[in-house]
C-alpha cells in the first residue's frame, strides 16, 4: 500500500513537474541574465551605467518572482525526489524477541535485593 501512494504522489510529481519545464527554462534564463548583468554592475565604472544595470536587474528579479508555475515545477522535483528516497528505502525495523522468562529473573531479582 506504501509503494502504491508513493507511485501516485510521483505520477503526480512528474505530471506537474513536465507541465512547468517551459516556465522553469525561463527561470533559468533569468538567473543567467541575472549573473550576467550582476558581473556588467561590478564591471562598470560610471555610476549611470551601475543604476542602468541596478534598475535591469531588479526588473529581472520581478519577472522571476512572477514566475510562479516555476515554483510549482521546483516543487515537483522536490517532490520526485522525496518518491525516489523513499521508494528504494528498506524499512527493515529491529525485532526484539524477548524471552518471557526474563521479565520474571528481573522481578526475582528485585525481590531478593529488598528482602534482605
Amino acid at each position: 500500500m506504501k509503494k502504491f501512494g508513493l507511485f501516485i504522489l510521483g505520477l503526480i510529481a512528474a505530471v506537474v513537474l513536465i507541465a512547468n519545464l517551459g516556465p522553469m527554462m525561463l527561470m533559468l534564463l533569468g538567473l543567467v541574465i541575472l549573473y550576467g548583468v550582476w558581473k556588467q554592475v561590478v564591471k562598470a565604472t560610471s555610476s549611470f551605467k551601475k543604476a542602468a544595470f541596478a534598475v535591469l536587474g531588479v526588473i529581472v528579479i520581478l519577472s522571476m518572482i512572477a514566475n510562479v508555475p516555476a515554483f510549482f515545477g521546483i516543487l515537483a522535483a522536490i517532490a520526485l525526489y522525496f518518491v525516489y528516497t523513499k521508494w528504494n528505502d528498506n524499512d527493515m525495523k529491529e525485532i526484539k524477541t524477548e524471552d518471557p522468562f526474563q521479565n520474571f529473573e528481573n522481578q526475582w531479582t528485585e525481590l531478593n535485593k529488598q528482602s534482605y
